[in-house]
């Protein structure tokens, strides 16, 4: 039986969160120090520890079948693949920068410059879709020294917080895309595998199920439950059982998490008490 090939970056903050997602999801591994390679020892997956600018390659050729990889990659090298799911985790943004003491009003003033960056495809296109002659200058790291030594009049470049920008004396002008790690496939994947990845996608899903909701447990009178009732729908509805108390009850729901405070503000003022938040692990449906 073939296993199940999974790509990841093998250092970084996006392997650190890949890894962490795998552990989420009950898959466990050694992860020894300095390996390329690693098996689970309870799940048919192998994990391969690559180059992030690597994975989308080695997808589509089927060297690995899966990848998690920065969107941001998989724009640049426009390579067949089928993304499985957006992840939510290492988000940032591709954008342009300049001087910090330089003017700037709109994407034309870029009419004419050079700019360095270490995507110039995304940015080609971007130069494009503007109808602005630009000058590309391809390097492969430290893009934002580039004004500094006299190599390019701009920078595009990965931004997170911008810090890095501003201590090398640059301002972020033009946000030209945004990215975020992505699961990536190959677009012929064996039906032998199929049923290990629907099981992987499903564990994904429940975990991000589960961290955008919360346990909300609560005790109220019986003469409150069906107005409570109706703000705690559940998943198919609240759980309900009888407390100690004559005429009370224990109300237990899952709730979004955006809408928490709001719910236990409304609740509250219809009689609960002793309410409980908790955060859920996973989350099935």
């Amino acid at each position: 039986m073939s296993m199940l090939k999974l790509a990841i970056q093998k250092k970084g903050r996006l392997s650190d969160k890949s890894l962490a997602l795998l552990r989420d999801c009950g898959i466990r591994f050694s992860n020894g120090k300095g390996k390329l390679t690693d098996k689970s020892t309870n799940f048919p997956i192998e994990i391969l520890y690559l180059r992030d600018d690597d994975i989308p390659r080695y997808v589509e050729n089927g060297t690995v079948h899966l990848g998690i990889v920065g969107e941001n990659e998989v724009l640049e090298q426009g390579r067949n693949l089928v993304v499985k799911r957006r992840l939510g985790f290492a988000k940032c943004r591709l954008s342009l920068a300049i001087r910090r003491e330089e003017e700037y009003t709109a994407p034309q003033d870029l009419q004419g410059k050079s700019i360095a960056t270490s995507y110039p495809n995304i940015l080609q296109n971007y130069l494009n879709e503007q109808n602005i002659d630009a000058q590309i200058e391809t390097i492969s790291g430290s893009v934002e020294l580039a004004p500094q030594i006299g190599l390019a009049d701009v920078v595009f470049d990965i931004v997170s917080t911008g810090s890095t920008l501003l201590m090398n004396g640059l301002k972020e002008v033009e946000k030209v895309c945004t990215s975020e790690a992505l699961l990536i496939a190959n677009n012929e994947l064996p039906d032998s595998l199929g049923s290990d990845i629907e099981e992987l996608l499903f564990r994904i899903q429940a975990i991000y199920q589960a961290q955008r909701s919360k346990y909300v447990l609560l005790n109220t009178p019986n003469s409150a439950i069906d107005a409570i009732s109706s703000i705690l729908p559940g998943v198919k509805g609240p759980t309900i059982m009888p407390l100690g108390v004559e005429d009370w009850s224990s109300l237990h729901a899952v709730v979004p998490e955006d809408q928490v405070w709001d719910t236990i503000g409304k609740i509250k003022a219809l009689g609960a008490e002793g309410i409980l938040v908790a955060n859920i692990e996973n989350m099935v449906q």
